[in-house]
Formats: structure tokens, C-alpha cells, sequence
């Protein structure tokens, strides 16, 4: 007996032309939505849905989870106390590897669902009203996981600038769509991760938890802090201002580190060998030396006589050079005045290397005489205010005595006052054969604004402004002060 279907009309129809039946719902794509849904609703709904709250309790349960993950006060780190082998998939969870046949593992995209929404809610969510140390501690600790979970080292993406606001959307809500993949959104999510624990340190009483070293002890430095530190220094006193330096030397004896590193590697120079070698152990070319001393063998003896040691060169060549680094101290510059202050001190360090720092806002003020101490010359800056950059181009060029040894790096926004004037002087810099560097942002997102007409100006003069990471700038003073 031959099959017959009926047509929506009710008349039959011919056999195999039928409607084709519906797919059956993958229930796998259906965790997923309720997961993404259950995180929209939390960002941008304050009412708790019970319903969503139900079904993602049991899909967390269905792919062998823990139901901590749903727990809005539980940090991640409690969570992965409590589950330690949960680290490990966090680690560049919103990285994820392309899938070659476009066909993944439905159940683990659940499981990477679960655990993005997690570590999202605890970082954007950030709820309203006063914060306290303790929350400040657990915020950053969890933005650390996100910034893991987005490929990067914990206080990577932080490192610098202010965003403007609002939050990131997680992508692939849709049915048949992977967890999310933010790698793409990493210029983007930095600022954003900034201004929020900005808006955290803002929520603070932070002169009362600074007057407490328990309460103190819990905060951990970071740009938005020491910018809010920096801002409050003049009215802190007693162990809210030692607490408060301890917490600035701490934060710059850490971005020292890691940016001598960048320095040491990039301002090497060449090896002069017209310089003796040091004749001390350290030196000594252990390679070179038995092989130099071989027609001493005593085959016999099975012995090696040397009769001379061989040293390795260390001196390398440099050339005296002076460093001229202008910055604009006003309030849309914190972030540079902080890293620039710390690479003027690292530059001093260097041999030859003739260090002078200048900060302004309406005021100019030579700090020099401290340009080798980040956080004594951070102490003695006064953050906000206007920008006239023209007083302090009349302390920058009495310092150009030998132009073609000269290299002056000006850091701001550039937007001024007396635009035309201020340019003319730079240019005038450039023409007398002193490297003039005119750099937008020193920060570690790389974002930052630049007003376009001083752009154009310094593009047509042959001096482009650099935008973006510490790096670039380093790359950029490598050619001169070698």
C-alpha cells in the first residue's frame, strides 16, 4: 500500500511531493539561548526572571557544571577554589580555535556558554550605590578572568585609557551560532574594562579605606586608582597619604619592570670593540679560551695548559644624546603622564642618555631634577586643568643646545589654546635638525584622541603622530638613542 499525504487544503496528495517535515529542535541550541538570554536579562533587566533563573540551573546540572557559576556574588576565583580544574577552560574561552568543518561540539559550546556568561554578568554587572574594598578586589579579580578568557595576561587590557561608557554585548545569541568570540572587540573592551573600575574607585570612600591599612591592604593598585590617588593626594594626610604612596610606588615599581624590559632590549646598540673587555669572571668566554689554548693539550697528562684567558665585550656603542620629553598633565591625560613619567626615569637610567621631563597644563613645571624617580616626580604633578602647551615649549628650547643629538617627544592630545603658535615652534624644533616626536597616547590599550587639525599639521611636516601602545614609542626612540 502506497504512502498518501494530505495537503494543508485537505486533498491528497501525489506520493512523495508532501511538505517537508519540520528539523527537529536541537536541544543543545536551546541551553545555549536560554544562557545568553539569562545574561541579557541580567545586564540590562534589574528584575530577576524566575524562569530563565530555573532552566539555566538546569542546564548548568545537564552539562556537569557547577551552579555557582549562576551565583551573582560568587567571584570566579571562589568558583574555580572550589572546582580548580574549571582554570583551565577560562583560560582564552572567548578565543576560540576555528572550527574546520563548521560542524562543533554542540554540548561543549553550552559548557563554554556557561562559563563565558559567568565571568561577563560578574565583570558588567556592576550594580549601583557605594562600594567598598572588598568589592573593588573581587571586580578586579574578575576582570583578570576576563581578560584571560580573552587571550591576554590579567591587567593587560586595564593598563590604560578611559572608554566612553556602556557595556559589550555578547555575540552569538542566535540559534546555530558559536559562545562568544570578543577577540575582535579587544581595542574596544579595554577602555571599557578601564572606565568601569574607574566608576568603581569613583563609588569608594576611598579617603576612609585608605585611613584603614586592614581595608588598605585589599585594594589593589591599578591606572584608575592611582589616577584617583594622584587627584586626592593633596587632601590626604597622616596613614591615608602613607597608604596612598605605598599604593602609587607600588604600581610604578611594577610597570617599571616590565617596561625596562622593552627598553633594555630595544636600546642595546652595537658592541664597541675598541673599548677593552673587563677582565672579571663574568666576562670570560669559556668557549674561546680552550679553544684558543688546544695546542696546550697534554695528551698524557690529559691536561690543558692555558697560558691565556679570553673576556667577551659588553661595551656597547652610544652616542650622548638628549632626551626632551614634554607631557600634557591635564585631566584627559593621565594615563600618559603616568607611563611617560616612569619611561623618562628608565631612559635615565641609560648610559649617555641626558634625561629632561617638562609637564603642563596651564602651568609648565621642569621636573627634571626628579625625572630619575617616577614616584617622586608623580607626587609633585598637579593632574587637571587647562592646556597651553605654549609655556611649555619656552621651558622645552633653551634645553636644544645640539639639535642633531636632540630628540624631543611630545606627548598630549593637542588640543589647545594657541594652536598656531604652538605649531610653529614645533616645526620650527623639527627644521633645526632635532627629531621631534609628537605621540597622541602612551597607554596600554592604545586608545586615545588627537586633535585632527594638529594630525594634518604634523602629517604634512613629515612628523605623523604616534597613536597607540608604550611599544611604538619605544620602537621610535630605539633608532635615536643608539
Amino acid at each position: 500500500m502506497s504512502e498518501v499525504t494530505i495537503d494543508g487544503d485537505g486533498t491528497e496528495a501525489a506520493p512523495g511531493h508532501g511538505p517537508d517535515p519540520a528539523p527537529a529542535p536541537d536541544p543543545d541550541e536551546n541551553r545555549r539561548q536560554v544562557l545568553y538570554w539569562r545574561l541579557l536579562a541580567r545586564l540590562f533587566d534589574p528584575e530577576e526572571q524566575a524562569s530563565l533563573e530555573s532552566a539555566s540551573v538546569a542546564v548548568v546540572e545537564d552539562v556537569g557544571l557547577p551552579t555557582a557559576l549562576l551565583d551573582p556574588a560568587a567571584s570566579v576565583d571562589s568558583v574555580v577554589q572550589r572546582h580548580p580544574d574549571l582554570a583551565a577552560e577560562f583560560d582564552g574561552l572567548m578565543t576560540p580555535e576555528p572550527d574546520a568543518d563548521g560542524a562543533g561540539d554542540r554540548a561543549a559550546e553550552v559548557r563554554r556558554a556557561a562559563l563565558a556568561s559567568k565571568v561577563l554578568l560578574n565583570v558588567f554587572a556592576t550594580g549601583s550605590g557605594t562600594v567598598t574594598a572588598e568589592q573593588l578586589a573581587r571586580w578586579q579579580s574578575d576582570a583578570g578572568w576576563l581578560e584571560r578568557a580573552l587571550g591576554c595576561r590579567p591587567g593587560d587590557l586595564r593598563g590604560g585609557g578611559r572608554g566612553n561608557g556602556g557595556g559589550v554585548s555578547p555575540t552569538g545569541t542566535g540559534a546555530g551560532m558559536p559562545a562568544p568570540d570578543l577577540s575582535r572587540l579587544i581595542p574596544e573592551i579595554g577602555p571599557e574594562l578601564g572606565s568601569i573600575e574607574a566608576g568603581l574607585v569613583r563609588r569608594m570612600h576611598l579617603r576612609e579605606v585608605l585611613a584603614d591599612p586592614a581595608l588598605a591592604s585589599r585594594l589593589t593598585p591599578s591606572m584608575s586608582l592611582i589616577e584617583q590617588l594622584l587627584r586626592d593626594k593633596n587632601s590626604l594626610s597622616g596613614v591615608a597619604l602613607a597608604n596612598a604612596k605605598a599604593l602609587i610606588k607600588r604600581y610604578v615599581d611594577e610597570v617599571t619592570e616590565v617596561l625596562r624590559t622593552q627598553v633594555e632590549k630595544a636600546t642595546v646598540g652595537e658592541l664597541d670593540r675598541s673599548v677593552p673587555p673587563k677582565r672579571v669572571f663574568r666576562n670570560l668566554d669559556m668557549d674561546r679560551t680552550i679553544w684558543k689554548n688546544l695546542t696546550n693539550w697534554d695528551p698524557e697528562e690529559q691536561r690543558l695548559y692555558v697560558d691565556r684567558l679570553y673576556y667577551r665585550h659588553t661595551s656597547r656603542k652610544t652616542t650622548p644624546q638628549r632626551l626632551i620629553v614634554v607631557v600634557d598633565q591635564s585631566g584627559s591625560m593621565v594615563d600618559s603622564m603616568v607611563n611617560c613619567t616612569i619611561l623618562a626615569s628608565i631612559f635615565a637610567g641609560l648610559p649617555k642618555v641626558d634625561v629632561h621631563l617638562i609637564a603642563y597644563d596651564t602651568q609648565a613645571l621642569d621636573l627634571t631634577p626628579w625625572a630619575h624617580d617616577p614616584f617622586e616626580t608623580l607626587l609633585r604633578t598637579q593632574l587637571g586643568g587647562g592646556t597651553d602647551g605654549t609655556v611649555a615649549m619656552t621651558l622645552a628650547q633653551p634645553k636644544i643646545a645640539e639639535p642633531r643629538n636632540t630628540v624631543v617627544v611630545w606627548i598630549s592630545d593637542f588640543y589647545e589654546w594657541r594652536t598656531e603658535e604652538l605649531f610653529e615652534s614645533m616645526a620650527a624644533i623639527h627644521r633645526s635638525g632635532a627629531k621631534f616626536i609628537p605621540v597622541g597616547s602612551v597607554t596600554s590599550s592604545g586608545r586615545g584622541s588627537v586633535n585632527p587639525w594638529f594630525r594634518e599639521k604634523f602629517k604634512d611636516l613629515g612628523t605623523p603622530v604616534i597613536s597607540g601602545h608604550i611599544k611604538k614609542l619605544v620602537h621610535e626612540l630605539q633608532t635615536f638613542l643608539t
